[in-house]
């Protein structure tokens, strides 16, 4: 009898392949086999076994297809749109991930990256690491969230403006500051003014001071007008470190190289960019 429902399962997955499909809930495949909920989690723990399938969040289902099978997983890019619906959260695949989907990477991008209005564990598969960073007014961000065609779909991505933001507001998931103002250097040309001015209302200030001198400083100071223009607006903001860590200790500290009047950013080291 297990044999038999496994095989049906096997059946089950082929035919979802076949039509483009790669994920389905243990709801959906009980109500298509006529099997209970037992059954099912003992052929597809079977299946798991056997790497063919995978279940990142309780019962919702990966289909691992055969030009997979030695990475263990797809693509996240397959799947996350659908992972996410799922669990009923609104997301957007963010920070070096999206840069890199704006071809604004210089190398790999280790973690598929994903923002979430709820916080959730990372996610091992297979070969992939989905990690999540929470971020609780995902409403304030939507003008800056596109949706981006995959195989199998689409997905919610962070535009370039968006994106931006994000590196400076999660500085240790964009592997620090040289790595920041590298990427935004190429990243800086895709950036919409008028998008950053209206994204800026909704970041804390000093995010939007440090990224506004980052912007300025490799060349791209043409976006970041109308943004400076809307932080002046509300009167001059205070004295902000670029990088928090380097004054994270004061008898350690390094003296300051630069105090930038415009943004009111304290410079302690110039970031170095990879060319």
């Amino acid at each position: 009898m297990v044999y038999d429902q496994r095989s049906a399962l096997s059946n089950y997955i082929s035919r979802l392949l076949a039509t483009g499909r790669v994920v389905f809930t243990a709801q959906e495949a009980e109500e298509a086999l006529g099997v209970g909920r037992g059954a099912f989690l003992d052929a597809a723990e079977r299946l798991q076994h056997r790497k063919a399938l995978l279940s990142p969040r309780r019962g919702f289902y990966v289909i691992v297809p055969p030009q997979y099978a030695s990475w263990g997983a797809p693509p996240p890019a397959w799947y996350i749109d659908a992972l996410m619906h799922h669990e009923r959260q609104s997301y957007y695949v963010g920070l070096l991930k999206a840069a890199e989907l704006h071809g604004a990477t210089h190398q790999a991008v280790m973690e598929f990256q994903i923002v979430s209005a709820k916080r959730f564990p990372d996610i091992r598969a297979g070969r992939n690491l989905i990690a999540f960073y929470y971020r609780k007014d995902m409403a304030a961000v939507q003008t800056g969230i596109e949706e981006r065609k995959t195989d199998t779909g689409m997905m919610k991505v962070s535009s370039a403006a968006l994106t931006a933001f994000d590196l400076l507001r999660y500085p240790q998931a964009s592997g620090g500051l040289d790595n920041i103002a590298t990427v935004l250097s190429d990243l800086g040309s895709a950036i919409d003014p008028k998008q950053l001015k209206a994204l800026s209302l909704a970041m804390e200030k000093p995010v939007v001071q440090r990224l506004g001198y980052l912007l300025d400083r490799l060349g791209h100071g043409q976006v970041t007008e109308s943004m400076h223009a809307a932080v002046q607006a509300k009167g001059a903001p205070r004295w902000t470190e670029l990088d928090r860590k380097e004054a994270s200790d004061p008898d350690f500290a390094p003296e300051p190289l630069e105090r930038d009047e415009r943004w009111r950013v304290i410079v302690r080291r110039m970031p170095e960019v990879d060319e």
